[in-house]
């Protein structure tokens, strides 16, 4: 048994892992941070004017996050997995811990972000933040059992050493995690709107690809990627052995927009987040807001199940 597995129940990780590795659906992105939160509040009716300070904010958007997974629309039946801000993993939902609802309650595995935001820009790239705090956070998270972390970095241009920085530095830190017993999820995100997107893509799979070969066998980690340019271009990553899951984000694109260009992508499941929750409203009752959050799942899921 690794390290940090001690706890969770074989049984339990097991079946978590069988869901994320061969089920029919998505994952939830409901990890928006300090940076992204005023944004996705703002965007659910609730303006920066309602709110004093961030234990407020922060209170706002977990009312929020809850409303979602509280939802009857809201199931393992078309969610694999949801990715939570560290707050929110700490939290409660309907007076259970929010890992143990989103399992118990909800069939759908838990995820939990552990990086602490984007560094400045450099050589075309985005570098995570240095972890200050990442062997507490994962003992957290082996205790309320989650399953997996999430970590993101963002590239913006084609450069071959930058994103060799950001490939090293996310699985330099992924081993930590596979070491904890939990199973990362590697976010290398490209600029949707980057003129070298193609070739920043080529030059990220060609990356990742060489980096798999050090993962030690019987291990596994996932990979959430831009929506690439050429379709089924991570097929290989999708196929590989040592890739649990290939999940998508929406990166900027609307939902009808990602929901249309992942539905190409065979293989490829959305992990979406501002594209999943871009029509929902604080203002809206519960019958108009589960009615709007059903109707984005089902075209969500119909897309990742191509």
């Amino acid at each position: 048994m690794r390290s940090g597995e001690a706890g969770y129940g074989g049984d339990m990780r097991n079946e978590q892992r069988a869901r994320i590795a061969e089920g029919a659906g998505f994952l939830a992105a409901l990890d928006q941070s300090g940076g992204s939160t005023p944004k996705a509040l703002e965007l659910y009716g609730i303006p920066p004017s309602s709110y004093g300070d961030k234990t407020e904010m922060f209170d706002l958007m977990q009312t929020f996050r809850a409303r979602i997974m509280t939802s009857p629309v809201f199931g393992g039946e078309r969610v694999l997995g949801a990715i939570l801000f560290e707050q929110t993993m700490d939290r409660d939902v309907d007076g259970i811990p929010s890992p143990d609802y989103l399992w118990e309650r909800k069939g759908v595995v838990p995820f939990v972000k552990v990086d602490e935001g984007l560094a400045d820009p450099s050589d075309g790239v985005r570098l995570m933040k240095p972890f200050t705090k990442l062997d507490s956070l994962l003992a957290r998270a082996v205790e309320r059992r989650m399953f997996g972390t999430k970590m993101r970095s963002f590239v913006s241009r084609a450069s071959a050493g930058g994103i060799k920085t950001v490939l090293d530095q996310q699985f330099y830190y992924a081993q930590e995690i596979l070491d904890a017993g939990l199973v990362p999820i590697l976010e290398p995100e490209i600029d949707i709107r980057s003129t070298e997107k193609a070739h920043a893509e080529e030059l990220l799979k060609a990356g990742i690809l060489d980096r798999l070969q050090v993962i030690p066998d019987g291990s596994a980690v996932m990979l959430k990627l831009s929506i690439p340019t050429v379709d089924d271009f991570y097929a290989e990553l999708i196929g590989h052995p040592k890739v649990l899951r290939v999940v998508a984000l929406s990166g900027g694109y609307s939902q009808e927009e990602a929901d249309t260009r992942l539905a190409r992508d065979h293989g490829l499941i959305a992990s979406f987040s501002r594209a999943l929750v871009q029509d929902l409203r604080a203002q809206q009752t519960d019958d108009e807001f589960n009615r709007t959050l059903d109707a984005a799942i089902t075209a969500v899921y119909r897309a990742s199940t191509t």
